[in-house]
């Protein structure tokens, strides 16, 4: 098979983009995050592969077709070392890949604290994980979503905001004035891709969601990051699964730009671990 020139990536890119473009996107909070309300409005920066520059953070909404809709759902972090995100590879292409599985998906472009002058810290991508679970909870009727599926996903640095999100004080704030954030921020279950290491405790809390993990040996950095997670699930007696491959490096996202069969064919082992948890299972009928 012929490499694909940068103009058709670049083409294949514009194409995604389009798309998330047509979704609806929301704001997590309405009036700006808090604190940095005046940065509400400052525009984003998008070119090639990557978003940065996110003031207004925000989630791009993908339902499947309402015949394929099973009730779960996910959101969707994408990586880039939170000096950018990688919004195509890791954000709208896993998104339409949920979508057809019947899984509706919502990308969060959250803030990024290791841009070039950044006002932000780790703790305000933090809260962009826990505000973007409790909005999608808190309008699970109007999108058709099961308030007891709804699962976070991570790729890179995104998988350290799933960390920094699941693995911490997630519950429900009651005295809060906002009505979104009296919602639980848990996630159901949670799916870290190549994660880094940012937000993983010395010891796992007891209530951790169960967890799907993959990375390639060769990614030296992450490899290590995943399998020392997978041992700690294990210390907490919670489910996980860890597909670990010899070779792929970083960075594969849905693995179709690899050579490799088995990166090529690692979403696959995503949707049997689905399946195999009932997370796929149709929403039951409405009683009558």
């Amino acid at each position: 098979m012929k490499p694909r020139s940068s103009l058709t990536v670049a083409l294949l890119f514009s194409a995604l983009v389009a798309g998330a473009a047509e979704s609806q996107v929301i704001s997590l909070w309405e009036k700006g995050a808090p604190g940095f309300e005046s940065r509400k409005d400052l525009p984003e920066q998008a070119a090639s592969y990557w978003v940065k520059n996110i003031n207004n953070p925000s989630l791009t909404v993908f339902l499947p077709p309402k015949e394929k809709a099973g009730g779960a759902a996910v959101v969707i972090c994408p990586g880039g070392g939170f000096r950018e995100l990688v919004f195509g590879a890791e954000g709208v292409e896993p998104a339409k890949y949920f979508n057809n599985l019947g899984v509706a998906a919502f990308v969060l472009k959250y803030r990024l604290f290791r841009e070039t002058n950044s006002v932000y810290t780790s703790a305000n991508a933090r809260e962009d994980g826990l505000r973007a679970m409790r909005l999608v909870r808190s309008r699970a009727a109007e999108w058709g979503v099961d308030t007891n599926r709804i699962g976070l996903v991570g790729y890179s640095a995104g998988g350290e905001v799933v960390s920094l999100t699941a693995f911490t004080e997630n519950a429900g704030v009651t005295n809060a004035s906002d009505a979104i954030d009296h919602a639980s921020a848990r996630p159901d279950f949670i799916v870290e891709i190549y994660p880094g290491p940012l937000g993983v405790p010395t010891v796992l809390p007891p209530n951790v969601p169960p967890a799907f993990l993959l990375c390639a040996d060769d990614d030296r950095f992450h490899s290590v990051v995943t399998t020392d997670l997978l041992e700690k699930y294990r210390q907490a007696k919670v489910p996980a699964e860890l597909h670990l491959y010899a070779k792929g490096g970083h960075g594969f996202n849905m693995g179709a730009r690899s050579k490799l069969a088995s990166i090529k064919g690692w979403p696959q082992r995503l949707a049997d671990w689905l399946t195999d948890n009932s997370i796929l299972d149709p929403a039951p009928s409405p009683a009558k």
